[in-house]
């Protein structure tokens, strides 16, 4: 009986002694989970807001755009992309055409990019029978607008570098209310809600429930966002090429190139080919074969509708074509001589390596792409619960926060315990180097404020 009383007291005690360092444990994770959702909810916000948009941008451009996107169909052959040129170019006489998208469909305009110094405008022609319907800004096109938004690349690359550290923090708030969430004896907030709107613990199991239901939905938008980030994504792309999974360098091989890059010639590139270098024309007496005939060439090779391509730039100029639709098996993009009118690179999806491939389907799924209108859907209830987890933790932010002050959880008590968890957050936000530094910078401001911090007297 004696042993009895003895194992059940130091049962207890063991238990009386972990109840306070997971209590501890809790705090710290609570503290920095308080710290990166501080960070990050306008911008996720704003991610959320502009990712709903663009996912409907085929949806949203036939509708609200109707009038410079779709024509009517027509039983007669489409004009040759010379005359649509010409057209374009009467109607801005100040600037020169720099590429054309050619029709998704029969009933999609044809668009012209036309160049006024570092100025871009697209013109939206009838291709049946060339009349204008409309010209646009490209950095003022809806879309455009939306997706420079997105990427915060209105506000240059310091603020695309922000996205980077948002989404380093997003997976950092997954990992850490994960944690939180996790079933501790309580009686709701694991997949129910308690109380009413009026308590805060109605706003606090809503948001851990919303985030038990969304938390791998922001993971992965975070994950596959990424890779188009300014720091982070551009070394991964460099990685995967010297490794031979990114873009397929062989193609290049013995064949001149200029100092060009791919993103300077075309609107859409796909991630793995952004830096691919331009291929160049070989010199020729010979007259180019013109863009009409450039497009028939692209045609015949099985290009998929919808392409865009761009006019040769200078005697080594090439004409540049990528196609990029939904289905990313069908993703391709040919340069062709624009002497002979011979593919001098033709790159397939397949050719691509085994990153590349990877980035690109997450990228596809990412964007609503995939599946029809499931991927849309189940992409725009994750932006969806992204703004609510945004809207409940502002409130829950909001009633609890003492009066004139912050409102930040405090450390625990034992100092080993935030320490640990600190370590363990540096650790998560190395893999985000951005993200990191941010985080390393947190830790020091927080040492120098509790180092100013006034000591109670006695």
């Amino acid at each position: 009986m004696s042993h009895s009383l003895q194992g059940d007291a130091t049962a207890f005690g063991a238990v009386a002694v972990a109840r306070p360092a997971q209590d501890a444990v809790y705090r710290a994770v609570w503290r920095w989970h308080f710290y990166a959702g501080l960070l990050c909810l306008l911008f996720l916000i704003l991610l959320s807001v502009t990712g709903s948009l663009y996912l409907f941008k085929d949806e949203i451009n036939p509708t609200a755009f109707a009038d410079r996107t779709i024509v009517a169909r027509e039983a007669s052959r489409p004009l040759s992309p010379d005359v649509l040129l010409f057209n374009a170019s009467e109607a801005v006489p100040s600037a020169v055409p720099v590429s054309l998208a050619d029709p998704a469909d029969a009933t999609a305009a044809a668009v012209v990019t036309m160049a006024e110094g570092p100025r871009r405008i697209l013109v939206y022609l009838n291709p049946y029978n060339g009349d204008v319907l409309d010209r646009v800004d490209r950095d003022g096109e809806f879309m455009m607008v939306v997706r420079r938004l997105h990427s915060l690349a209105y506000f240059g690359p310091i603020a695309n570098g922000v996205i980077e550290v948002v989404a380093g923090f997003a997976i950092i708030l997954v990992v850490t209310g994960t944690y939180l969430w996790w079933p501790r004896q309580q009686g709701g907030g694991v997949v129910s809600v308690r109380g009413t709107p009026r308590r805060r613990i109605w706003w606090r199991d809503l948001h851990a429930v919303t985030g038990l239901m969304a938390g791998a939905g922001l993971l992965f938008l975070a994950s596959t966002g990424l890779p188009w980030s300014v720091w982070w994504g551009q070394h991964l792309r460099t990685w995967s090429n010297e490794a031979g999974l990114g873009q397929p360098r062989a193609l290049w091989a013995s064949k001149p190139v200029s100092n060009l890059p791919m993103r300077e010639m075309l609107t859409t590139t796909g991630w793995a080919m952004v830096d691919a270098p331009v291929p160049v024309s070989r010199p020729s007496t010979a007259a180019a074969i013109g863009l009409a005939r450039a497009v028939e060439i692209l045609r015949g090779l099985g290009m998929p509708p919808g392409f865009e391509i761009s006019l040769p730039v200078g005697e080594a100029g090439v004409y540049a074509a990528a196609a990029y639709p939904k289905d990313v098996a069908g993703q391709r993009m040919i340069s062709l001589d624009q002497y002979t009118g011979k593919p001098l690179v033709d790159v397939r999806f397949g050719d691509l390596g085994g990153v590349a491939r990877a980035v690109q389907y997450g990228i596809g799924i990412h964007k609503g792409e995939h599946w029809g209108r499931i991927n849309q859907l189940a992409m725009l209830a994750f932006c969806l619960a992204t703004l609510l987890l945004s809207v409940t933790a502002a409130v829950m932010w909001w009633k609890r926060r003492p009066a004139g002050r912050l409102g930040v959880p405090p450390w625990p008590r034992n100092r080993r315990v935030a320490a640990t968890v600190t370590g363990l957050v540096l650790g998560l936000g190395a893999l985000f180097p951005l993200t990191g530094l941010v985080i390393l910078g947190m830790v020091l401001l927080d040492l120098a404020l509790q180092t100013l911090r006034p000591r109670p007297a006695g």
